[in-house]
């Protein structure tokens, strides 16, 4: 969630400190890792999952049973994803945007909505619809740097506590929000965070309206936990730890921000194998349209910028550089998914002319005026960009 440019991070090379002792999970047992008391809530990006495979078939076999008329070779259905990327403050853009599109009379409905970094902080209050656009104004232009972080002497796997961003989360996402998620989970919709599972070095999808299903203060408390892991950049913020167990005995995880890993994401990587599994289920897969809303907090274009001759501003560039560099290479795995199962891909940005002036990590007047500029885009009817950067459609 904080601005990519946390040059800070060379510093560790300079510095000790204490390590913790952990109990890690074997490399072997990575996949049979599991949260106590709670079964089938996740899946590593990459691997096929046959959990996530079978709930995605089942919803289709719920509609069948709410529509039978639905699997009758006649029949069409349209189904609107969201996913919304990582990008730190200027996840006010996206929050912008948001509410901008409600103004505007045309936001859909989500089947699905992703979230990663600063965008799982926005993709539960988007998975609810419009009737929470003003907390997400509220997050996004009522806060700055010192009610997400402060400094922490002295250094051990941190250079910042989050402790001021974790009461944020617990503010924002109490036992109501969780227990809407869940209605619409059981409604036959989906939300989902990605975190990086750094031991593993991968990205760990969390399926949250299961886990706001589960309904209790254990299940809570994961959903915040999460949140905040997707949120944490390694080195300036501490990881979360998640308590699992395999083969009956007791582990640590080690999660950090899901950017890390992808700047933004959806479920390709999981579901393989999912057209086969209709087809055994005798459904017209041409039949099933399907349109996917990226929101890239960020730039997409190159932005020229003098930089001074010294450590902080070079390392600061270079990371910013590496950011939207794999910004734009997972924009492209998005579009090539969405082309491929003949989906309708939609892109929205920060547009280059958008020189941002920030005096701190979390400058309230910047990320008002970054709201603002997604408010007026989307209430006017947003350009949605049909291709990601070099594609050349319109």
């Amino acid at each position: 969630m904080l601005k990519r440019s946390y040059w800070l991070a060379l510093s560790v090379f300079i510095i000790s400190g204490c390590a913790s002792v952990r109990h890690a999970v074997p490399e072997d047992l990575l996949n049979n890792a599991r949260i106590f008391g709670m079964q089938d809530i996740r899946a590593f990006s990459g691997i096929p999952s046959d959990i996530f495979k079978r709930d995605f078939v089942a919803l289709l076999e719920r509609e069948e049973e709410n529509d039978p008329s639905f699997f009758n070779f006649k029949a069409s259905r349209t189904y609107f994803m969201l996913a919304i990327s990582g990008g730190a403050a200027n996840g006010a853009y996206g929050a912008g945007l948001l509410n901008g599109w409600s103004k505007s009379g045309t936001r859909p409905v989500f089947k699905a909505v992703t979230g990663i970094s600063t965008g799982a902080m926005i993709a539960p209050f988007a998975f609810l619809g419009s009737k929470y656009d003003d907390k997400l104004k509220e997050f996004y232009t009522k806060h700055s740097t010192k009610d997400v972080i402060r400094i922490r002497i002295p250094f051990i796997n941190s250079f910042v506590s989050t402790r001021p961003l974790e009461r944020l989360i617990e503010r924002y996402c109490d036992a109501g929000l969780l227990k809407e998620i869940a209605i619409e989970h059981k409604k036959g919709r989906r939300l989902y965070v990605g975190t990086t599972n750094l031991d593993a070095q991968r990205l760990v999808i969390w399926d949250m309206g299961k886990i706001a299903s589960i309904g209790d203060d254990k299940a809570l408390k994961l959903f915040r936990k999460i949140i905040l892991a997707s949120s944490s950049i390694p080195v300036v913020f501490p990881p979360v730890y998640l308590s699992v167990e395999a083969n009956n005995k007791k582990y640590d995880e080690m999660h950090v921000d899901g950017g890390i890993s992808k700047q933004v994401f959806f479920l390709y990587g999981v579901l393989q194998g999912f057209d086969k599994a209709l087809k055994e289920k005798g459904v017209d897969i041409s039949k099933i349209k399907y349109e996917i809303y990226v929101i890239r907090n960020g730039y997409v274009d190159p932005l020229y910028k003098e930089i001074p001759d010294k450590l902080s501003a070079i390392a600061e560039r270079t990371v910013d550089t590496m950011a939207n560099a794999q910004s734009v290479g997972d924009l492209y795995q998005l579009y090539v998914f969405a082309k491929d199962g003949k989906g309708d891909f939609n892109l929205a940005y920060i547009p280059a002319t958008h020189i941002l002036n920030a005096k701190e990590l979390f400058d309230p007047t910047e990320m008002r005026k970054l709201f603002d500029l997604g408010f007026k885009e989307a209430a006017a009817g947003y350009n949605w960009k049909k291709a990601p950067p070099g594609i050349g459609e319109d």
